[in-house]
């Protein structure tokens, strides 16, 4: 079995706050995979150093067969990477915003233009290419960030939160095009989310995190069973091993960031 990711004993501190504790994880080529937990559990920086933005600390991780720290430019050209904060230009067309992605992927000239045209239709944006990309809406605006993470057709996609402040159509939308990245393309694609239908629906596996390490793995049906409670839900799985209720957690920063996030896409 080829692993997309493996890491070993992964660990990031900032000062005395231990955020990622010795993280193991074996995440093969081809599978969704869920991080989730509570505000403040680990899962932005553990995905952070898988990406190469942050440093770890201890421990090693290889992404597509590339070590983040020897090989950090060879899993930059692996991966796409959807971050929380906004990556898309208002002031640009969904077109415009496309061709600075795929300069700065290198991506050869004689080349952007059909990988281009190809990103906008396959995320449902060719009829808006040409339009700026702030008369967008939500969900609009999240396939348009996707479609900038996989022009240069990255064998691993990272999606930190990625319908966060979408109201349920768009979410849905954004679910749809999600599969069908790992069905048309084989995409490995990791993500984070609050959103426990999102990861139930979308992941085959799931990792629970609370304070910086793993508090289950499996199955969206394995965790589930696990709980020992008749018609469990993955909501039940969280507030079993994190101890945590969806609505807790986080602190001032936290809840004023998801608020920008819902206003800017919503």
């Amino acid at each position: 079995m080829s692993l997309a990711v493996e890491t070993r004993a992964l660990t990031r501190r900032f000062g005395d706050v231990l955020a990622v504790d010795r993280l193991d994880l074996a995440i093969p080529e081809g599978e969704a995979f869920g991080l989730l937990g509570p505000n403040g559990a680990g899962k932005t920086t553990a995905i952070k150093m898988l990406t190469t933005l942050l440093p770890p600390t201890e421990g090693h991780a290889r992404v597509a067969g590339h070590d983040i720290i020897r090989d950090a430019p060879a899993v930059r050209r692996a991966i796409g990477y959807v971050p929380q904060v906004l990556s898309a230009d208002g002031s640009l067309t969904g077109r415009q915003n496309l061709e600075i992605f795929a300069k700065l992927y290198d991506i050869p000239r004689a080349q952007r233009e059909e990988r281009i045209s190809d990103a906008l239709d396959f995320m449902g944006l060719g009829e808006a290419a040409d339009r700026s990309a702030k008369t967008y809406s939500g969900g609009m605006v999240r396939r348009l960030e996707i479609a900038q993470s996989i022009l240069h057709e990255p064998q691993v996609l990272f999606l930190d939160e990625p319908t966060v402040g979408l109201d349920p159509v768009a979410r849905a939308a954004v679910w749809e095009h999600i599969r069908r990245l790992r069905a048309e393309h084989g995409m490995t694609v990791i993500l984070t989310t609050h959103y426990m239908e999102e990861a139930d629906l979308l992941c085959e596996r799931v990792a629970i995190m609370a304070k910086g390490r793993i508090a289950a793995l499996g199955t969206p049906a394995e965790l589930k069973a696990s709980v020992a409670k008749p018609g469990a839900t993955l909501d039940d799985v969280f507030a079993h091993y994190t101890g945590n209720s969806l609505e807790s957690g986080g602190d001032f920063r936290d809840a004023a960031r998801a608020r920008r996030t819902a206003r800017r896409l919503g």
